[in-house]
């Protein structure tokens, strides 16, 4: 069924603010479970109503989950998206009220598409990858702050290094273990490790932040991740093409997934050096490398199948 009513939420840590369209209701929430059974009650029947959320840190996962066991369609849209828009309408001020009325405009004028969400291995599976990159971060600093510390705190500097050391390592473990314990996850894990180049953290990143991966063609897949040569033509201005958007956690392990590949990987390495001998850019030539390895593995999970050096390349 199409959908007739736009629904857009507003999510902060107190509150979940909503606009409906086209009938301009409005009402605010608390974001705890009561306040999510009252904003279920208040919107009524789901048949022909998309919801559709800003991802905020965290923060509209409770509700997104109480929307689509509700039988709501729920989208949960990018906020540069949905801000890029409201400023194609002029929507230029900012409060909650006007956030979620601009959201709601988003999904009457965009109506993205509903996908499936993310069932509960996954969302685990994501919070975990997600506390390795802060933990990842917060290594990073800790290093570099002890190039720089005074030699009476060097030490204490040096004993937290060491316990992020321990936490990630344990980290992994865990996640090794997971992803080796549920029987989904092994599957898709041994296909795509093995190919060359993808090591144990890119296919949990590809697990945990594409579950898409397998189910969507291979242009679908590549402007989900963020690698698909978008054309930039304007006036005089011809012929450049750019990639941007996507998912960034998916961008990086794709990017050292390609590290790896163009020194182990036949098909990715000759790709690379025919890119490179055609006078592209190396960056240029990297991205490309990026999309390729990713539609690879697209068909790979589509078609159940390992690692093939004639895999064909599209999916």
């Amino acid at each position: 069924m199409s959908p007739t009513v736009f629904v857009g939420i507003d999510v902060s840590k107190a509150h979940l603010d909503v606009c409906v369209l086209p009938q301009k209701g409005r009402g605010r929430f608390a974001n705890d479970d009561a306040g999510m059974a009252e904003l279920i009650a208040w919107l009524g029947d789901p048949a022909g109503v998309l919801v559709v959320l800003e991802a905020t840190g965290g923060y509209q996962t409770p509700a997104v989950a109480a929307l689509a066991a509700a039988y709501f369609g729920v989208v949960v849209a990018n906020p540069r998206q949905v801000r890029e828009y409201a400023r194609s309408q002029g929507r230029l001020a900012k409060t909650d009220k006007l956030d979620a009325e601009a959201i709601a405009a988003f999904a009457m004028g965009h109506r993205p598409a509903v996908r499936p969400l993310p069932d509960e291995q996954t969302r685990l599976l994501q919070g975990l990858m997600a506390r390795r990159r802060q933990l990842r971060e917060m290594l990073t600093m800790e290093k570099n702050r002890l190039q720089q510390a005074p030699q009476t705190l060097a030490p204490a500097i040096a004993r937290h290094i060491q316990w992020l050391e321990d936490e990630l390592q344990q980290l992994d473990d865990d996640l090794d273990q997971r992803v080796r314990h549920s029987d989904l996850w092994r599957e898709k894990d041994e296909l795509l490790r093995s190919v060359p180049g993808v090591g144990p953290r890119t296919s949990h990143t590809l697990l945990a932040e594409l579950p898409e991966l397998g189910t969507l063609n291979h242009k679908q897949i590549a402007a989900l991740a963020g690698v698909a040569p978008l054309n930039r033509d304007s006036g005089r201005f011809h012929g450049h093409r750019t990639t941007w958007g996507g998912r960034a956690a998916v961008r990086t392990a794709l990017y050292m997934a390609i590290v790896s590949a163009i020194q182990h990987n036949p098909i990715i390495s000759r790709y690379y050096q025919r890119l490179r001998q055609a006078g592209k850019a190396t960056k240029v030539a990297m991205v490309a490398c990026m999309r390729k390895l990713l539609v690879i593995l697209n068909a790979m999970l589509k078609e159940r199948q390992p690692w093939q050096p004639r895999l064909p390349q599209t999916a």
